[in-house]
């Protein structure tokens, strides 16, 4: 059996939920992408951007609790969450979440006109 998401420091049992929407099941999977790669796949399913659980799961995956991060830490792993946000963009997240109802319930998206 592998360890659920929320077996990682920080990370609570929404944190599963959320994580299973992007794809990720398990503590292990979230570990071997690496935060950035995992917080790009959670905004892309559609969660919305908080900066205190991005950093409160870098802080997790290295073992260390959430409000251990200050200082120019803090303000790198800032930039690096815009820089997240910025890359999928609410737009684009909109839209993804749009195409995933449509594809859903079976409605194709027409495109070109």
């Amino acid at each position: 059996m592998t360890d659920p998401v929320s077996s990682i420091r920080n990370l609570g049992p929404a944190s599963d939920a959320a994580f299973a929407r992007a794809g990720i099941h398990s503590a292990d999977e979230l570990r071997d992408m690496g935060a950035d790669e995992a917080y790009r796949r959670f905004l892309a399913a559609g969660s919305r951007p908080h900066f205190i659980g991005y950093y409160a799961m870098v802080m997790g995956l290295q073992g260390r609790p959430w409000n251990d991060c200050t200082g120019k830490e803090k303000a790198e792993l800032r930039a690096r969450f815009g820089a997240l946000k910025a890359e999928i963009g609410q737009t684009g997240v909109s839209e993804r979440k749009m195409e995933a109802i449509l594809d859903e319930i079976g409605i194709l998206r027409q495109t070109g006109r």
